[in-house]
């Protein structure tokens, strides 16, 4: 079973109209945005961890829909419900937000993480990437796509880089990554440029070195027009659903496939928000538990707080010196 995101075309249509509406007049202040903009000046933490070899991490990667609400596509209650988010990601050890938007004061309202990134800005000023961690965070970068397709374009979205120490000479590169949305043929050709873009910087960047990659893909390896497969080729990354939930193999290419809703995820099936590891000659991550986590993201009533499922993994590790 292979689901995508399924998208109410006119629904889309209106909130990019109204979003480029807004954003319209602060265009001009976007010129920052430039092919390939690299933000740094996150604060390297200062710790003196542990010498141990091996250890358990819990993970999670989750689309919180932080556009303002009244172009947001989640049903619930924006405010509230990403309170409710960033109090119960307390329980996993590194966590990647995305779409951190117009509510990160929400989020970290009653979070706990002592390593948190910090926050660009709402609409147009910000990525809406986020990393969260009980491990110290240690180098941290931004990176902006060369390529946009529409109302991604609004924004300096793109991908993120932290470098996390989970004990002392212990290390992790952590990527969060939010790829441009639609499934037009423009639209997966900027998919595509995005995926490129990011593996060269993985190439580059971590080159040796183990990496946890998590994010939202807006891609699919049924659809016959995506690159997704090719990049996790490229990179030579786990997929951790094809590895845990489906006996290693990866979904075909379905003849005019289509999209059916993010929330229908489960367990069984592929989901477009993704969790991908690789292993390094010094160190060795083990995944023991895939869940996609729709009870704990819901709130009173029942509804879930974002119009993405969160997903997590756990990951035991072992460095070998």
């Amino acid at each position: 079973m292979y689901l995508s995101y399924e998208r109410n075309k006119k629904q889309w249509n209106i909130r990019v109209l109204i979003l480029s509406l807004v954003c319209g007049v602060a265009c001009l202040l976007l010129a920052f945005r430039s092919k390939g903009t690299l933000q740094r000046g996150f604060e390297p933490a200062l710790s003196s961890l542990l010498e141990v070899s091996s250890g358990e991490i819990d993970v999670l990667t989750y689309n919180i829909a932080g556009l303002p609400e009244w172009i947001s596509s989640a049903k619930a209650p924006r405010e509230a419900s990403i309170v409710s988010i960033g109090q119960k990601i307390n329980g996993f050890d590194v966590v990647n937000i995305q779409e951190d938007f117009n509510y990160n004061k929400f989020l970290y309202q009653d979070n706990r993480h002592p390593y948190r990134t910090p926050n660009m800005g709402g609409v147009p000023f910000g990525d809406g990437l986020t990393t969260l961690s009980t491990y110290p965070i240690v180098e941290f970068e931004r990176v902006t796509w060369d390529d946009c397709r529409g109302a991604d374009c609004l924004t300096p979205k793109g991908f993120s880089y932290a470098r996390i120490q989970l004990a002392k000479n212990v290390f992790l590169d952590v990527y969060n990554v939010h790829a441009t949305a639609q499934d037009d043929v423009a639209a997966t050709q900027a998919r595509k440029g995005n995926l490129r873009q990011l593996a060269s910087y993985i190439e580059e960047h971590s080159m040796c070195q183990a990496v946890l990659l998590m994010g939202d893909f807006n891609a699919h390896y049924a659809f016959e027009r995506e690159w997704i497969k090719a990049f996790q080729e490229q990179v030579d990354v786990i997929d951790s659903w094809v590895l845990l939930q489906n006996e290693g193999v990866f979904p075909e290419i379905v003849r005019n496939f289509k999209a059916k809703p993010a929330l229908s995820v489960t367990d069984d099936c592929e989901s477009i928000d993704k969790i991908f590891f690789r292993n390094s000659d010094n160190l060795l991550l083990n995944p023991t538990g895939y869940r996609v986590e729709h009870e704990l993201f819901q709130n009173e009533s029942g509804q879930p707080l974002s119009d993405h499922c969160a997903i997590s993994l756990t990951l035991g590790w072992q460095h070998i010196k």
